[in-house]
C-alpha cells in the first residue's frame, strides 16, 4: 500500500505546529528522549512537508534533538546507513504505526539503529585516531616540516590543498605546495588535478569513511 501523506495546506500546516510543539515538550509525553525521538521521526516522515527531502531532513532532525538534549555534543551520529540498509523494513514499520498503532516494533527499531550506528561510530573515530596517530609519527620522524597544525589539516577534511596549508600553517604558498608535494611523492596523500587546481587526498581516511 503506497502512503499519501496530508495534502491539505491548512492540515499540512497544523500538523506541523503539533510537532514542533512536541518536539519543544509543549505537549505533556513522560518519556525517554530516545523514544521521543523515534516518535518525532515517524511525525515528520508521515506528514512529509516537503517536495523533496523529507528523509533526509527527518534524519537531521533526529541528530539536532539529540544535541537538544544534551544526549549528543556534536552532529556525528548519522542513522542513513542504517536506515538505508533496512529500508523495506524501515517503510514497513512506519506503515505499520499509521494502520495498525505499532508503535514498539517502530521504536525498537530505531533504538537498533541508534545503538549499532553509536558502535560503528566509536569504532571509526578509535580507527581515525590510530590513522592520525600513524601520520604523526612518520612526519615528526621524517620531516624537517612537521607541526601538530599540520597533521590536524591533514584530518580536518578527507583532502586539503595549498590554500588550507598556507592558511593552517602561516606559510608562503610556495612553501606550502613544497610541504604538500614531498607528503604526496612518499605516498602519504595522493595528488588529484580538478579544474585548476590541486586536491591532497588523504585516501586511508577516506577508506575509513566510505568502508
Amino acid at each position: 500500500m503506497v502512503f499519501t501523506p496530508p495534502q491539505d495546506y491548512d492540515e499540512i500546516l497544523a500538523a506541523k505546529s503539533n510537532l514542533v510543539a512536541f518536539i519543544n515538550n509543549e505537549l505533556p509525553f513522560d518519556a525517554d528522549p530516545l523514544v521521543k525521538m523515534a516518535v518525532i521521526h515517524f511525525q515528520f516522515e508521515s506528514i512529509h512537508p516537503f517536495y523533496d527531502g523529507n528523509g533526509r531532513t527527518g534524519r537531521i532532525i533526529n541528530i539536532l534533538y539529540l544535541i537538544l538534549n544534551s544526549l549528543l555534543q556534536m552532529p556525528i551520529l548519522y542513522l542513513s546507513r542504517y536506515i538505508i540498509d533496512n529500508k523495506s523494513r524501515y517503510y514497513q514499520l512506519l506503515q505499520d504505526v499509521r494502520e495498525k498503532q505499532e508503535w514498539e516494533p517502530w521504536i525498537l527499531f530505531m533504538l537498533d539503529g541508534i545503538e549499532q550506528t553509536s558502535l560503528d561510530t566509536i569504532s571509526l573515530i578509535i580507527e581515525i585516531k590510530k590513522l592520525m596517530m600513524d601520520y604523526k609519527h612518520r612526519i615528526r620522524s621524517g620531516y624537517k616540516f612537521y607541526s601538530q597544525e599540520l597533521i590536524n589539516n591533514l584530518f580536518r577534511h578527507p583532502y586539503t590543498k595549498i590554500d588550507f596549508i598556507q592558511k593552517d600553517l602561516e606559510v608562503s604558498r610556495i612553501t606550502a605546495a613544497v610541504y604538500l608535494n614531498r607528503l604526496a611523492e612518499d605516498g602519504l596523500l595522493t595528488k588529484k588535478k580538478f579544474g585548476v587546481g590541486n586536491y591532497y587526498v588523504n585516501e586511508p581516511l577516506v577508506k575509513l569513511f566510505t568502508r
